[in-house]
């Protein structure tokens, strides 16, 4: 099972939507060309929770109200950029656009870490992206910055392990972090915290965590 660094260069996130049985992530299914997929089983919405124990700050209408907006995203393995999308405006928080196969992923990234592995990177911002196709990265370089772009109302980045170079014509695969620190399920963040390090692990859908700062 592949083992991923942090998407993120420090701070404190809410792994949402993430991997568990009831997750709506787990449960979508894409027909497509008519092909069965489910490229999201494993995924996960990363949000970023600020001092104030919340994702937000000073209201919800601008892309400035969430702490991880601009927050930059960093290569979870050494590999190679095979996909790179930077076209679509971000959204205003709350107000969906039409969405199509096209831009539902927003401006996006696919990094190739191993044979038949895909990390997709999804609803960057625009104009961020640093990276360009067949691009060779190593872990922990930082690849664009957290968006709201593409079939999002609010900024967070949808991270996703596949087999295939595709963001929807391809099956989910699972994956493991090699380390961070669990601080407890969102539904009881701040009020209650546990402070446990987990290593080589998934972390729970819908659970806060922290990644240490990178060292580069």
């Amino acid at each position: 099972m592949p083992i991923l660094g942090a998407p993120f260069g420090g701070g404190i996130w809410l792994a949402g939507d993430g991997p568990a049985n009831d997750s709506s992530h787990r449960r979508s299914i894409l027909a497509v060309d008519g092909y069965i997929y489910s490229p999201e089983r494993f995924a996960i919405d990363w949000v970023k929770i600020g001092a104030n124990g919340d994702t937000r700050h000073d209201g919800n209408t601008k892309n400035d109200n969430w702490w991880g907006w601009g927050e930059p995203i960093l290569a979870v393995a050494d590999g190679e950029i095979t996909e790179v999308v930077d076209e679509f405006p971000d959204n205003i928080p709350r107000v969906l656009p039409p969405v199509t196969l096209d831009n539902i992923a927003g401006n996006h990234i696919i990094l190739q870490i191993a044979p038949n592995r895909f990390v997709t990177y999804a609803h960057l911002r625009r104009g961020s992206i640093k990276v360009r196709m067949s691009d060779h990265v190593h872990r922990g370089d930082v690849l664009a910055l957290l968006g709201n772009s593409g079939n999002t109302n609010g900024p967070h980045l949808h991270l996703q392990l596949t087999d295939q170079n595709s963001v929807l014509q391809s099956q989910g695969i699972p994956f493991v972090f090699a380390a961070f620190t669990y601080l407890g399920p969102g539904s009881d963040y701040p009020e209650k915290q546990v402070s446990a390090p987990w290593v080589n692990s998934l972390p729970p859908g819908n659970g806060v965590l922290s990644f240490e700062a990178t060292k580069k």
